[in-house]
């Protein structure tokens, strides 16, 4: 079980124990990890299915196009110096 679903899992158990009705608002208040609020609903319907939370995992963060360009750009220029001294040691 990830850690996130543990965390979201202890938030809706702790509303529970105080008689609290678990909304999306109420679990994204306790929780600790920022989490994109469609997760969290997407989590509080299943355990209102099942009173289970389904596994979750924090996704990768996405880069934009400038970023992975230049990521992409240091690696050329990384790849680029380390064939030269290769070609150089011939």
């Amino acid at each position: 079980m990830s850690i996130i679903t543990k965390e979201i899992e202890q938030a809706i158990k702790q509303l529970v124990i105080e008689n609290k009705q678990p909304s999306v608002a109420l679990i994204k208040a306790r929780l600790t990890t920022s989490l994109p609020i469609p997760v969290i609903i997407k989590a509080l319907q299943a355990w209102q299915k099942n009173a289970k939370v389904p596994h979750i995992e924090k996704q990768q963060r996405v880069l934009t196009a400038e970023q992975r360009i230049e990521q992409l750009e240091q690696q050329v220029l990384a790849l680029s110096t380390r064939l030269a001294r290769l070609e150089a040691e011939r």
